[in-house]
């Protein structure tokens, strides 16, 4: 396995010069993006890695997927979804414009950063009791009790966010946020700048894929329909406005993150994380979209 995984990583190499960092946050600017890594974690426990799996990175908008499980087990399924929608979007993971439209009532999924944001809001917690219990979740799902975040990243965020600022504070006008909105975004740019490894987001690939259990665990740590509401919305929404296509040509439930990451899940069979820091047009790892390709495709993973 881990030749496979190696032999195609060398096959898509050369996408990264066909990609960029996120250079509009500074401290991601730095990023090597000739790092190329990644883990499979299978239901048997057998772990398969290759390449640069053990870097560090931060979890970005993969963040997303914990943020809005926390939401609904603090919530329950109809609060969540009364404040931001199931539905796909064609636009950009950070425009808010079709928001301030006279028919807009939500955000379309919590993938995009305005649905986050409003997860993010639903989380119970005062100050940074928020931010803890989301990241004491990661820790418990990846039995990684040492994850904790990038001060740097988490500050550089903070400084250049002024366009997640301003699409919470119209979120607050139009009564979809409640409480303090710059508390709020504070828990929002920590948790984006969580720092992980393949091992880790494979872990919470791995949980998905054994209905919200840690494997070989007694204890479920949520509700089990919740792992189907996030895998759906994964498949939906994912990717951002690439989700369409990236359903087609790999069919495996994953989120993206900016940082390069790229968490996936497969129902009952294993979690994949990966990282490669050079992103395509819509934010998504254009090397790990070529490698999710094929590995797919190696391996028959697509769930449809």
């Amino acid at each position: 396995m881990e030749n496979i995984l190696e032999t195609i990583i060398e096959k898509n190499r050369y996408l990264v010069n066909k990609g960029k960092v996120a250079d509009y946050i500074p401290a991601l600017a730095e990023a090597n993006p000739n790092y190329i890594g990644i883990c499979l974690m299978d239901m048997e426990g057998n772990i398969y890695k290759a390449g640069d799996y053990d870097k560090k990175f931060t979890i970005q908008s993969i963040s997303k997927v914990i943020s809005l499980m926390l939401a609904i087990m603090d919530n329950g399924e109809e609060k969540v979804f009364n404040k931001v929608d199931y539905e796909p979007t064609d636009e950009p993971f950070n425009s808010f414009y079709k928001l301030d439209l006279p028919h807009s009532i939500k955000p379309s999924n919590p993938m995009i950063n305005a649905g986050a944001i409003v997860a993010t809001s639903l989380i119970k917690g005062s100050g940074e009791e928020k931010f803890n219990r989301l990241l004491n979740l990661i820790r418990k799902i990846t039995e990684n009790p040492n994850i904790t975040y990038n001060e740097e990243i988490y500050l550089s965020e903070k400084d250049t966010g002024d366009k997640n600022r301003a699409m919470a504070y119209l979120m607050k006008n139009m009564g979809i946020i409640e409480g303090n909105v710059e508390a709020i975004l504070d828990s929002y740019f920590k948790q984006c700048a969580i720092e992980v490894d393949c091992l880790d987001i494979a872990k919470i690939g791995l949980f998905l894929a054994n209905r919200c259990r840690v494997l070989n665990s007694e204890t479920s740590l949520c509700d089990e329909n919740i792992s189907s509401i996030i895998t759906a919305i994964m498949t939906t929404s994912g990717m951002y406005n690439f989700s369409g296509e990236y359903a087609v040509k790999v069919g495996i439930p994953s989120k993206s993150g900016v940082a390069g990451g790229i968490l996936a899940t497969v129902p009952k069979k294993m979690g994949i994380g990966l990282f490669c820091p050079a992103l395509d047009q819509y934010g998504n790892s254009i090397v790990g979209y070529g490698i999710m390709k094929d590995l797919s495709k190696e391996l028959k993973l697509s769930i449809f």
